[in-house]
């Protein structure tokens, strides 16, 4: 079933089933490529925090929204070599750096750069999400060995003007094409619960499908609506639609990581295991995803525990 070709009707025939015919599938797939029992752990600092000029929708991070987020600076190098260090000691193989800006400053870039460089010292995989990337800008982070570098399409075209209105669809396209071009892997994903519809998913999932290799790792993410922001009292997306959509992910990229991401904080043990069944085989660990709440390690490690699931070893 991956090598076919897909289309709205594959996909929609796919959601239309039912839970536990296409949950079923995917872990077919998922253990056909993987070790069922292996979870891979990342962690996700927000080395820049506040201030961004863009006004998604779903982040508190913007300068267009009221929320009790305060702007920080860039933090120092050796804080974020305490963190990366304090990450691998946590069994988290990729360690993963984000700043709110449109796009990076020349003097922050630099910065950046010299981060990668030392977190990659530390034996650990470097991913950074930076906002919009020129050609040179994705070289520079070549040359400097980053690994991964993170940029979200969020979801389809026809929806993305509905939660932002700074920069286009074709700009984060452009931005995926220039991290392709330098020979960086690909991190790109969405978020589900934004007020989308299924034919949004669905169209969300093919255009990952149009890139001309699939994305190495795959972040789904759960909206947090958070106060002060657009979508602050946007209604919960339906568990069972959530779950179908990371299994559907799964059977489409049978060999990309699926990270289940930000919104761990907010589900519970089942709703997780669900998602894990169905394909997930990463996740972010760590107190705090970017500015949001993200479930302990100790109580990671007790859900981890109970569902048999462990890091992959070294």
């Amino acid at each position: 079933m991956s090598g076919r070709h897909w289309n709205k009707r594959s996909l929609l025939n796919l959601f239309e089933m039912p839970l536990f015919e296409v949950v079923h599938r995917a872990y077919v797939v998922h253990k056909k490529h993987f070790n069922p029992v292996e979870m891979e752990y990342c962690s996700l600092l927000n080395i820049k925090t506040g201030g961004c000029p863009e006004d998604c929708s779903y982040c508190p991070q913007s300068v267009h929204y009221k929320t009790e987020l305060k702007p920080e600076k860039l933090f120092d190098h050796e804080k974020v070599i305490e963190c990366a260090k304090e990450a691998k000691k946590n069994g988290a193989k990729r360690f993963c750096m984000g700043a709110a800006w449109r796009s990076p400053p020349k003097k922050g870039f630099e910065q950046v750069l010299e981060l990668v460089q030392a977190v990659k010292s530390l034996g650990l995989e470097t991913c950074v999400t930076l906002g919009l990337l020129n050609a040179s800008q994705a070289s520079d982070l070549k040359e400097a060995g980053l690994d991964y570098y993170n940029h979200n399409i969020d979801t389809s075209e026809q929806f993305y003007p509905s939660i932002i209105k700074t920069r286009t669809y074709q700009d984060r396209l452009d931005t995926i094409k220039n991290v392709i071009d330098s020979g960086i892997n690909v991190c790109c994903g969405g978020i589900l619960g934004l007020g989308e519809t299924r034919d949004d998913r669905i169209d969300m999932l093919l255009q990952l499908k149009k890139f001309p290799e699939a994305p190495k790792s795959i972040p789904i993410n759960k909206l947090i609506p958070l106060k002060g922001t657009p979508l602050e009292k946007m209604e919960e997306l339906d568990h069972f639609e959530f779950i179908k959509t990371i299994a559907i992910t799964r059977i489409m990229f049978p060999q990309s990581m699926i990270r289940l991401s930000a919104g761990r904080e907010q589900m519970s043990d089942e709703f997780q295991a669900w998602c894990f069944m169905s394909g997930a085989n990463s996740i972010f660990i760590g107190d705090v995803l970017l500015t949001a709440p993200n479930p302990s390690a100790q109580k990671d490690c007790e859900l981890m525990n109970k569902l048999g699931l462990k890091p992959p070893l070294k």
